[in-house]
């Protein structure tokens, strides 16, 4: 049922919604992200249990809307919830507008136990940084790292396979001091049969993520592998293949729109390899697809944020070429 809210009405977002929020937000930022909003519509229809999104109107017409997503475990977490944009009228600009929204939305997370709101945004975007100073939204300590495509061009950090001296037994996938020998003849991809994920990888994703974590997630991988194929505009996502045998995955997104982004990212979600496939380039292999694959599409980065105490992975980043973003996480606690 519709809450009235000092001339505001608040109600779940709807698909007839969509060129209304489409209209504020080209207003806003200056271009058309329709297609983007379509998907994230859709993906609400799909998968209602995942997304709230809430629609402000003041009696005529649409005056804001705010669009979020549940995270299931990420980092070993409790579900959160991913505030993925929020926009308002520019005519109602300091009505309060965006503090029912986000109010509306932290009694949705209430509801169903969800602690924590998260979001980002860049470290120049000062008016959103003082709305999200003013709602409670404090610095996570999660890292958020990023890496230039540049047209996908050749990077010996990440584009080298992963060199072994002869009798020796695998190198360390993960090199802290940057001096790896190199094989020049061949690329990391070149050493792994790397190809596009499809739905039916399902189950040896479950297999390897279980390997690492140590614990069954079918379902909140079968949402991820969702998010990847069907919630992304270009479908980015990869698999590693020895022996006939997927032994490592990477997913990601290929969007224009969430938190506020303006230019085409690439958002990596999750990579993992078989443990039993530890320190033979496997993750190199990935990384080194996926950015052949961005520098054709015309992708100009890649982003993904690690966990405070993920530094194995935050090492391997830093090592294949990424830095820390121009973007901030946040978090606001909501019980």
């Amino acid at each position: 049922m519709a809450t009235v809210v000092q001339g505001i009405t608040l109600r779940p977002l709807a698909s007839a919604d969509l060129d209304a929020v489409v209209a504020i937000d080209t207003a806003l930022e200056g271009r058309s992200r329709r297609a983007y909003f379509e998907r994230r519509l859709a993906a609400a229809l799909r998968e209602p249990r995942l997304h709230a999104q809430f629609a402000a109107t003041d009696g005529r017409r649409l005056a804001g809307y705010i669009l979020s997503r549940v995270l299931e475990g990420e980092f070993g977490r409790e579900a959160e919830l991913r505030l993925e944009i929020i926009g308002v009228r520019r005519d109602l600009h300091g009505q309060g507008v965006g503090t029912q929204l986000l109010e509306a939305l932290a009694a949705w997370a209430r509801r169903h136990a969800i602690g924590d709101l998260h979001t980002q945004a860049a470290w120049n975007d000062h008016a959103m940084l003082r709305w999200l100073d003013a709602k409670g939204f404090a610095v996570a300590p999660d890292h958020i790292v990023e890496c230039p495509v540049a047209g996908g061009e050749y990077l010996p950090a990440r584009d080298d396979p992963v060199a072994t001296a002869e009798g020796a037994s695998p190198a360390p996938e993960i090199n802290f001091d940057g001096h790896s020998g190199n094989d020049f003849e061949r690329l990391a991809r070149d050493t792994v049969d790397v190809r596009s994920m499809v739905p039916a990888d399902l189950a040896d994703i479950v297999r390897i993520d279980r390997g690492i974590t140590g614990r069954h997630r079918e379902a909140y991988m079968s949402h991820k592998l969702d998010e990847a194929m069907a919630d992304s505009a270009i479908r980015v996502s990869l698999t590693a293949r020895q022996d006939d045998v997927i032994v490592g995955f990477l997913m990601a997104r290929a969007d224009l729109g969430d938190f506020g982004r303006t230019e085409p990212v690439a958002v990596i979600d999750t990579i993992g390899v078989d443990p039993e496939y530890a320190h033979r380039g496997i993750g190199h292999a990935l990384l080194s697809q996926l950015f052949a694959n961005l520098g054709a599409l015309r992708i100009e980065r890649v982003e993904t944020i690690v966990g405070p105490r993920d530094l194995a992975l935050l090492g391997f980043l830093y090592d294949a070429g990424f830095a820390p973003s121009q973007r901030i996480p946040f978090r606001k606690k909501l019980q």
